[in-house]
């Protein structure tokens, strides 16, 4: 399965990594990459516990991504 995985850098400078299908499903690293490999185990982890309770796992929603920009 794939998921649509979104990062960003905390004030602190750490990669935080964020499945936007997964609410809760977050994770972190001091590199881009290292934020991609433990959000990747941190899916894995959650899809387990999403089984184990027996509940359904949400699929990606069709999403239009748009950049806008304003002048303040």
């Amino acid at each position: 399965m794939n998921f649509k995985v979104m990062i960003e850098r905390d004030e602190d400078g750490a990669f935080v990594a964020t499945v936007p299908t997964l609410p809760g499903c977050i994770s972190q690293g001091d590199t881009e990459e290292e934020a991609l490999e433990n959000v990747k185990e941190a899916i894995e982890l959650h899809l387990e516990s999403l089984a184990a309770d027996g509940l359904p796992i949400r699929r990606e929603a069709s999403v239009l991504e748009r950049q806008v920009s304003v002048t303040i």
